[in-house]
């Protein structure tokens, strides 16, 4: 049960945002790394190629891309052991929409595709998981 009068049948919303984004689902072409960032870890490689192909790319500068190799450079260090680096990773990612929440703050929705349209949906890649790999590092082992 509700609290107060019952919409009306032509109830309009008219709390939508101007500036709202939706980008679709789908994996981007992305770009290759650059060579010349000088990249070592897989850890960072792996976060190379997780966002360069995000849907939030779609719509993306060459300023971002210039932000995502600077970013790329310090997982790398963060992958060679410098753990000081972690909270500015994740501010570098929420500010391109990494979560959930960071999405829901920036007002981007992510819409699927009509699978009518592209058949099923695209499968995962089968790469080895970050989180253990981030798990065994932080443990020592």
């Amino acid at each position: 049960m509700t609290r107060g009068p019952a919409p009306k049948d032509n109830a309009v919303r008219r709390n939508h945002h101007p500036h709202a984004q939706q980008l679709p689902a789908e994996r981007q072409p992305g770009r290759e790394l650059p060579k010349a960032l000088g990249i070592k870890t897989s850890g960072a490689k792996r976060f190379w190629k997780t966002w360069s192909t995000a849907p939030q790319t779609a719509a993306w500068t060459e300023t971002d891309w210039a932000e995502l190799e600077l970013t790329t450079k310090l997982v790398d260090g963060l992958f060679q052991g410098d753990l000081k680096l972690a909270g500015e990773i994740r501010q570098r990612t929420a500010k391109w929409g990494a979560t959930v929440e960071d999405r829901a703050r920036l007002r981007m929705a992510l819409v699927e595709p009509d699978e009518d349209e592209h058949g099923a949906s695209a499968e995962a890649p089968a790469e080895a998981d970050m989180d253990e790999e981030l798990y065994r590092m932080l443990n020592g082992s």
